[in-house]
């Protein structure tokens, strides 16, 4: 496969450096970068071609990958409409939906992705749709480069891709937000800085591993922590009168609405 990127943000180097790491020869990949200085970064720091001229880069490419700001992606797609020759479309850009892309684009040949953050250290997840007439083999072939940085996941419905952003494409700020409650929690109770850093992460990690690892439900694993009258019972019951949990799904349920709302915003003609 020959692929250019459109776009060399923090996602397009993760996708380009998991790439490399399987064997990927840098010389099947362009890159169009708007900025010369951020061109010549990529250059040196991965090998890739990478140029401000759409056109050569987009004739090069059997996959183009759109890796833009979503606010930035129809402007980008019109320029790139009349330059594509039936190469596959991969979207990385967050709420787009195919049929808005579709219309910019002027081809139905297009897999929308949303992964997450953790790609940048190839520990991320990417849920996957196929517009239609998207080929079983450019399926394979889109399933290959995402997967690349993570684990995939291929949903049916593309207005599944609301509840994916919710849960996988926001969750990590969720993880973190919960990482700095306990750290703070850590600190007040008179550990320090690098001590609670340490143990927060840690627990977090090995609870993880935990749940991946074993065959039980994560509610039957928190029960296996929880003693009666322990101080584990003490902290979950605190945080059940205060609807900790609750306030945890309406959170979610407030980014998969918000989703949908980006995807009607963004997809609207200038």
């Amino acid at each position: 496969m020959k692929i250019t990127f459109i776009g060399g943000g923090n996602m397009a180097k993760a996708l380009i450096g998991g790439l490399m790491k399987r064997g990927y020869s840098p010389s099947r990949m362009h890159v169009v970068e708007m900025h010369k200085d951020k061109c010549a970064d990529l250059h040196n720091e991965f090998g890739v071609r990478a140029t401000t001229e759409l056109a050569a880069a987009v004739a090069h490419g059997e996959i183009i990958i759109l890796a833009v700001k979503p606010q930035n992606l129809q402007e980008v797609a019109l320029q790139l409409a009349p330059l594509l020759e039936g190469q596959l479309v991969i979207s990385i850009a967050a709420g787009i939906r195919t049929q808005d892309m579709a219309r910019w684009l002027g081809t139905q040949s297009i897999v929308r992705c949303m992964p997450n953050t953790p790609a940048l250290i190839r520990s991320g997840v990417t849920a996957l749709y196929a517009m239609p007439a998207v080929t079983p083999e450019q399926c394979q072939r889109a399933e290959s480069v995402l997967s690349a940085v993570g684990s995939t996941l291929w949903m049916d419905d593309e207005e599944m891709l609301d509840a994916v952003t919710a849960i996988s494409g926001s969750g990590p700020a969720y993880v973190f937000y919960f990482i700095e409650a306990m750290q703070q929690a850590a600190f007040e109770l008179g550990l320090d800085e690098e001590q609670s850093r340490q143990l927060v992460l840690d627990t977090f990690l090995g609870a993880c591993k935990l749940a991946e690892s074993s065959q039980e439900d994560v509610a039957k694993l928190r029960e296996r922590v929880t003693s009666r009258k322990g101080t584990t019972e003490s902290a979950l019951l605190s945080m059940e009168k205060n609807q900790v949990k609750m306030d945890i799904v309406a959170a979610i349920h407030a980014a998969a609405v918000r989703s949908r709302e980006l995807g009607d915003e963004l997809g609207k003609d200038a």
